[in-house]
Order: structure tokens, then sequence, then C-alpha cells
């Protein structure tokens, strides 16, 4: 075997994955691997395994990167989820990994060099597992292998196995993950039996990840886990994602941070108020209200129902009338009536969303709903998912229009040439909320400009920076 060892990442999914394969990306390297997307020995694709379309799209990616003549790897979620079936579905991939292989992922990757077969793993219901207690995790620093406590230049912090990364894009945003795993039973997701219990990671980890993120020219830190709302409980502390924020956007070269995956029902008082007040931190809620009619949310094992949540969403903007507000609404649950369904679409004229995502219902294998009752056919799914999408598309165009006159903070991000800069306002996540395009001269990424709005093109908004009196 060659000396020079090489390996390409691909990344699939959330940004909690992004997170995830940055880590793959630092221990690699750490193991003496280097990073090469030309011609490398090895592709290791980061799979998702969420709904079906994510499923088959980490399919199809892990054969075209089979088709390249390196060897693959099947890592991520889906790789989780499935192992062994996965592995003898398809034999195109060199091995099948588990989360539990990523510590020694260099010793997995020259194993599937040297031709030495990896025995994939049977999956295992990661609920039954149980979370590592505070006391355990509170050692201190985790070595690299071969490297003690110095990591090679460029690497995180050896502040622990969930803190060492490597950016592997550029750009002034990066997430930063606060938790890993979930302890809700939603009964249509099938996150928890994978990922398993919710783990939060320790403030110190996270603000000395988020100084070295800094210093690599991050000025957005969006804090991602399956369940934001949860972080700090299994810590013993309700309050700790509220005290963390100002801390995290106290931190130097840091200009903004955003919270994405919030619970309505976990959204404490105390936390509403810090993300709708605090200076540096995005007055931005990513609310996964999934329904909106208190009968379905039941069925789901979820909570709420209209006028909480519409009181919710009041609520928030009596502290911050400019804030974000987006979501995730999924139709065709099992046994959804026309009431139902109308109860939804009523919700949504209401509530004036920045954002809504649709999703048509299908079964998640090892799911409670799967074994419902009432399933919908198909074409009444895919009909109920055109009509919302067709609504949630007009209502967050009335909503962008609605912010034309206003002054929003963007945070540049790509210069588009002959005056013209791409951006993103305080109330608009990465890649899912929309952009701003700035019209001004001299900026440069990573800078946060005030600019007012002048006109809106669906989500998108057209801003101009105010001309100097």
């Amino acid at each position: 075997m060659s000396s020079r060892r090489t390996a390409s990442l691909i990344t699939l999914g959330c940004a909690r994955n992004d997170v995830d394969s940055e880590e793959l990306a630092a221990r690699m390297e750490a193991a003496g691997w280097s990073l090469d997307d030309d011609d490398p020995d090895v592709i290791v694709v980061n799979t998702c395994g969420f709904i079906d379309s994510a499923k088959q799209d980490s399919i199809n990616t892990l054969l075209a990167a089979a088709d390249s003549g390196a060897k693959v790897v099947a890592a991520g979620c889906m790789a989780e989820r499935y192992g062994k079936e996965l592995a003898e579905a398809l034999p195109e991939a060199s091995a099948v990994i588990s989360f539990d292989d990523y510590a020694d992922i260099g010793a997995r990757l020259d194993d599937v060099v040297a031709g030495r077969a990896l025995t994939p793993h049977t999956p295992q219901d990661r609920r039954l597992l149980l979370p590592i207690t505070p006391v355990e995790r509170s050692s201190g620093a985790t070595a690299v292998p071969g490297h003690g406590e110095t990591l090679p230049e460029g690497l995180a912090p050896a502040s622990g196995p969930r803190a060492l990364r490597k950016r592997l894009s550029g750009g002034p945003m990066a997430p930063l993950k606060l938790a890993s795993g979930c302890d809700r039973r939603c009964a249509f997701c099938a996150i928890p039996a994978f990922r398993g219990a919710y783990v939060s990671r320790r403030p110190d980890e996270l603000l000395a990840e988020a100084e070295w993120l800094a210093a690599r020219g991050v000025k957005e830190l969006v804090l991602v886990s399956e369940n934001s709302t949860s972080y700090g409980k299994d810590l013993g502390d309700l309050r700790a994602l509220e005290k963390l924020l100002p801390r995290l956007a106290a931190t130097e070269g840091v200009e903004r941070v955003r919270v994405n995956y919030l619970q309505p029902a976990e959204l404490r008082p105390g936390l509403l108020e810090v993300i709708a007040g605090t200076p540096g931190v995005a007055p931005y809620f990513d609310l996964s209200f999934q329904h909106a009619s208190g009968t379905v949310l039941r069925r789901m094992r979820r909570f709420g129902d209209p006028r909480r949540f519409l009181d919710l969403l009041e609520t928030i903007r009596s502290h911050a009338p400019e804030a974000g507000v987006r979501s995730n609404f999924i139709v065709g649950f099992p046994g959804e009536t026309e009431e139902e369904f109308a109860e939804l679409t009523a919700f949504l004229q209401e509530a004036r969303l920045d954002v809504a995502g649709v999703f048509g219902y299908s079964d998640e294998q090892g799911t409670e709903a799967a074994g419902f009752p009432g399933k919908l056919d198909q074409d009444v799914v895919d009909a109920r998912v055109a009509t919302l999408s067709a609504l949630t598309d007009e209502l967050a165009a009335q909503r962008a229009e609605e912010r034309i006159g206003t002054e929003v903070e963007v945070l540049v991000e790509e210069d588009l040439g002959d005056g013209g800069y791409e951006g993103r306002a305080a109330h608009q996540g990465p890649e899912v909320d929309g952009s701003v395009t700035v019209q001004g001269i001299g900026l440069v990424p990573g800078q946060i400009v005030r600019a007012t709005v002048v006109d809106a093109e669906g989500v998108d908004l057209i801003a101009r920076i105010k001309a100097s009196p």
C-alpha cells in the first residue's frame, strides 16, 4: 500500500452531518490520511437516513462513488440505521461503518485499502443504551491517537471527541453541534433509535470550539442538535442554553449566534426572551410544529393546538416584532381528516411564518406510526402536499413583502459582482430561508451591514445600504 493515503468525503443531509464530517476529516488527518477529491483511494459517504427521498439519494451517491473506481465506505445515519442489511444490499460499498467506528476512522480506512473485510454492525436500538453521565464526561481532554493532546495544525482544540473538527468549507457561517441524540418519542420519527439518547456537550467545550471557529473567520454560529430546547437537561440545568447563548455571542470575532430546532412545548419563557433580546443572538425561531391540529398532534405523540401555537407566536413577536419564524409540517399523517387538514391550513394563514417546509407522510421502519391504521392513499397525500406547498409559498412571499421598507442586518456571504452581494438577514437561516441581495460597494464576505429592504422576490429580499448622511 502506498504511504500516501487519500480520501474524499461526501456529506448528505443536515447540518449535524456537516459537523460529523468535519470530525471525521480531522480524525482522518490525525491518523495520516490526506483529503483529496481528485483521485482518492477511498470515498467516504456520510449518508442521511431520515426519509425515503434522503435514503434514495444516499444510495444513488454511494453507487456513483463506486463507479469512480475508488473504494467506497458508507457512514452516517443510513449506515448506522441499517448496518449489515445495507452492506448485503449494496455490495458496491467496500464497508458500512457505525458511529462507533468514527473514533478509529483512520484504522478502518486502512483496513479497506488493504482489502481486509470489515464485519458490518448489526443495528441496535440506541434508545436502550444509557447515555454517558456528566461525571464520566468531565474527565478532561481526549487524546488523539498518535498525537497525545497536541493536534495537527488547523484542527480544533482537543476538548473531547465531539469537539475535534477540521473545516471542510469556507465562508463566514459554521454549524456548532450542541448535543447528539433525542429523548422524544414522536410516532413518525426513527431518529432516536439510531442516534440514541440525548447527550449535551459541556458549555466549556462549546465555548472552546466557538473560539476556534471564530479564529478561522466564522462570524455566525448556527447551533444544531435534534432538539436544542433539551440542551442541558442531562447536565442537570434546564436553563443551560439561555446561559450559554450570551457567552457564545460574546466570543471575540463572533457577530451572530443562531439557534435551530426548537420544540414549541419546551420553549420556556426565559429562553424565548434570551433569543429575542440578547445582542448578538439572532431573533430567529426554528419551531418544530409538524402540524397544528391538536388531534393529529396527539396521534403524533406531540403537544399543542392552533391556539397555543398562535399565542406562542404572539409572545415571540411582542418581544421581537421582526423575528424570523420557520417550521416544517407533515401532511397525510395516518387518520388525517379533511377537517384536520383544514385546521392546519387555517393556522398557517394566521401564523404568518417566514418559511414553512411541507412533507408528505410516509412510513418509517420501526416507528409507532408505521403500524397505525387509517393510512391515506398516496394520491390524497400528494394532493395535500401540493395544496399546502402552494399556500405556504404564497404566504412566505407575502411575509417577505411585509419586510419592504424595514432595515435588516445582513451577513455578507458572497460577492456577486457589479455591486451586488448575497447574504442573509437575522431572520434567515442558512440554505432554507432565502437570502438577501445587497446593493453596495466595497463589501467583503463576513461583514455585517445594515440595509433597507427595497423589494422581494418570493422569500428572497433585495436591499440597499443607506447612504451616509
